[in-house]
């Protein structure tokens, strides 16, 4: 029997560089982990998540969601993926990412600080999740 591939899985991403961040340095912030993002083979896209058509009267031609991200990747990833933001969140004070991702019918949404989480309880949760992931393809 053949091996079937699998299919990326679509994540969100939303970036908070704590509250002392203007909106230029998370811009910054976020344009530096997606390119971070993109050098991990197992990430198909990494891209600024676009906000929608542009207010009326407005010069933005294809505003962005300041600090979002759209990235899909493979299942097996998704422990690289944790550590890479891990990584990023340890490289600067008061750090959190919200990571957001559809299986199925239900909606998953985490909240990541190491400040906030045990090493032990990132591992369950990145284990059920990738878990989750890869038996939704089965």
């Amino acid at each position: 029997m053949p091996v079937t591939p699998r299919a990326p899985q679509p994540f969100t991403l939303q970036l908070d560089a704590g509250a002392d961040a203007g909106a230029e340095e998370l811009d910054q912030l976020t344009r530096q982990l997606r390119d971070e993002l993109a050098e991990l083979p197992e990430v198909q896209s990494a891209d600024l998540l676009h906000a929608g058509a542009a207010p009326r009267g407005s010069k933005a031609i294809d505003p962005i969601s300041l600090g979002a991200l759209a990235v899909s990747i493979l299942p097996s990833a998704v422990p690289k993926l944790v550590d890479l933001l891990g990584g990023w969140l340890l490289r600067g004070e008061n750090r959190k990412i919200k990571i957001k991702t559809q299986m199925g019918d239900r909606s998953v949404e985490l909240e990541y600080s190491p400040s906030a989480m045990s090493q032990a309880d990132l591992k369950q949760l990145v284990d059920t999740l990738t878990d989750a992931l890869q038996s939704k393809q089965d």
